[in-house]
């Protein structure tokens, strides 16, 4: 269980290799206390450096196998990473942005949008609670982003999937409130990250350890949602209630 201190002692990341997930099983590790930390992912290079990584900060670390799009086999990946135990901060971390442009046009594309980003968190988060709402303790970590408050046209098929993700989630932390199990949704801005690696930085731009910090503090605090950066709360609060012409003309 997460102590008195706000360390877990077990880890999930769905995910295992996303920047954001990465540093938040950072900070904890560096907290020390031994971390249990299960990485699923895609099997792969990046998913045995980072397994070797978190290792060398003391971690003990399992590597399970995770297939976004293979439905069939998420109940085999919570199995996998229950295996040795409870988890007590589960943070769904995986996702795909994609083509602005081609996304609207590619029916394919769409589809694996709408798959990675919204089904298989939706049917991996369904499990996930149920896992949580057994032992009676635990927070799942979800990583939305704010492209899901307001879908603008730049972005709004990989927008589309964060606002149903994130409405998920929301609900999910109520359906949970009574059992001991909890959900903190986090909305972070631009991330500078290999997400976006090559794309122009928007206002407000944050690191994956910026993000991390604002999580972990977040998880200790309690907290349900958050922004990161923080100012971006009242921005977003902005924009939601912007008419929708001059909207269309916003430089988004």
């Amino acid at each position: 269980m997460i102590n008195a201190t706000g360390n877990p002692q077990s880890l999930l990341l769905l995910g295992g290799t996303s920047d954001i997930a990465l540093a938040i099983a950072r900070t904890y590790a560096r907290r020390g206390g031994g971390l249990r930390v299960v990485l699923a992912a895609r099997p792969g290079e990046r998913r045995t450096g980072a397994a070797a990584e978190l290792s060398a900060l003391g971690c003990r670390v399992t590597e399970v196998d995770l297939d976004a799009r293979d439905h069939a086999s998420h109940a085999a990946t919570i199995d996998a990473a229950f295996a040795e135990g409870d988890v007590d901060v589960a943070v769904v971390a995986f996702g795909l942005l994609g083509d602005a442009e081609q996304a609207w046009q590619d029916p394919e594309l769409a589809l694996e949008l709408a798959e990675v980003n919204y089904a298989a968190p939706v049917h991996l988060g369904v499990l996930l609670a149920n896992r949580l709402k057994d032992q009676a303790h635990g927070v799942i970590v979800a990583l939305s982003s704010v492209a899901g408050e307001r879908v603008r046209r730049s972005n709004f098929v990989y927008g589309s999937t964060k606002a149903g993700f994130d409405g998920f989630y929301l609900g999910l932390g109520e359906a949970l409130r009574g059992t001991g199990a909890r959900v903190l949704v986090v909305r972070p801005g631009f991330v500078r990250s290999k997400m976006t690696d090559g794309m122009d930085e928007a206002p407000l731009a944050a690191t994956p350890q910026e993000v991390a910090d604002a999580t972990v503090a977040a998880v200790t605090a309690q907290r349900d949602l958050i922004w990161v950066p923080a100012p971006m709360r009242f921005v977003m609060s902005g924009l939601r209630h912007v008419p929708r012409p001059l909207f269309r003309k916003l430089p988004l």
